[in-house]
């Protein structure tokens, strides 16, 4: 238990949201764009990284004296595990289980968005042109989910739900998961994932899956699968995916997360008819920033009674303690 009221800095990126301003009630609140965040955080006990992609941390890292827990606003953290901090006793934790089933629900949506041809009805719909086609069942039709957190979890029993045969893959391979069935090893994805119609991609970027899917692995997929991919973007070597579609190797691919975000308005991927493009938002749903502050002051009142804090990542693998990738 600490003895007086905890120093807490939001990093933002220009326009901290409303609701961060409840934190006031319970710590020191300031606030800092990254230009600010050297001088902000000396002193500080917390950091709340608020702008998850801001890569203003490690330069700070050599004025922040007296900090002793970060907390990411997203569910990945791969962009703060710089050596100082990995080798360092300061805490981190993420905001695990606030986008797990809003993601999942991404997931099925773009899954039968592709089955029943949704998006090309919307762009008929604006030509004011009436075409009639047939569409796809996606009951009986399988699907691999790469990652078996619980962000992978969520999507596996939403697809299961809807009438999909699911199987996972990640860092080893097992049988009888309650969630995945059969777990296939991630470096054998070449392998495997030509059995499967739909794959999704719902991994932590660490150094292992990092460029996981390459030429090589979408060379293995069915010409009718598609990828769908609410990872990261780095997961997937992007210039092998473009390939990839233009070669007829899958059907189509939607993306939620790039290599560079946002996407460049000269990337290929634009002008492609069978990718669905959304601006890294299949987890925010209305109220997620209320979810987020409510997790983050729940943790802060733990750490102010000394008590432990939900959602401590292991530094050196780069996930939550205690799961599965």
């Amino acid at each position: 238990m600490i003895n007086r009221t905890p120093t807490v800095v939001a990093l933002h990126g220009g326009t901290p949201p409303a609701e961060l301003e409840r934190i006031g009630d319970h710590a020191e609140l300031r606030y800092a764009e990254a230009h600010e965040l050297p001088t902000a955080v000396a002193g500080a006990d917390v950091l709340f990284v608020w702008d998850f992609r801001s890569g203003a941390i490690p330069d700070a890292w050599p004025h922040a004296d007296a900090l002793r827990w970060i907390h990411s606003s997203s569910a990945g953290v791969d962009r703060l595990l710089f050596p100082a901090l990995r080798d360092s006793e300061v805490v981190l934790t993420n905001s695990r289980g606030v986008f797990d089933q809003p993601m999942a629900e991404y997931v099925l949506a773009t899954v039968l968005t592709f089955a029943k041809d949704m998006h090309t009805t919307l762009r008929l719909q604006d030509r004011k042109q009436w075409q009639h086609r047939v569409t796809e069942r996606i009951a009986g039709k399988s699907a691999l989910v790469v990652g078996t957190g619980p962000i992978g979890r969520a999507i596996a029993r939403q697809l299961r739900a809807a009438g999909l045969r699911v199987s996972g893959a990640g860092r080893t391979a097992r049988a009888e998961d309650p969630d995945f069935g059969d777990v296939h090893a991630s470096d054998n994805l070449a392998h495997v994932i030509g059995a499967f119609d739909y794959v999704v991609l719902a991994a932590p970027l660490t150094e292992q899956t990092k460029g996981l899917v390459d030429a090589e692995v979408l060379a293995h997929c069915r010409p009718s699968a598609r990828l769908v991919n609410v990872g990261r973007g780095e997961l997937v070597v992007e210039a092998d995916l473009v390939a990839a579609l233009q070669a007829g190797q899958l059907a189509g691919a939607a993306l939620d997360v790039f290599e560079t975000e946002p996407l460049p308005e000269s990337s290929p991927l634009w002008g492609m008819p069978n990718v669905l493009i959304s601006p890294h938002m299949s987890g925010d749903t209305v109220g997620w920033v209320d979810e987020l502050v409510d997790l983050f002051l729940a943790n802060l009142r733990a750490y102010a009674q000394g008590e432990q804090l939900r959602n401590v990542v292991d530094k050196q693998r780069g996930y939550p303690s205690g799961t599965e990738s």
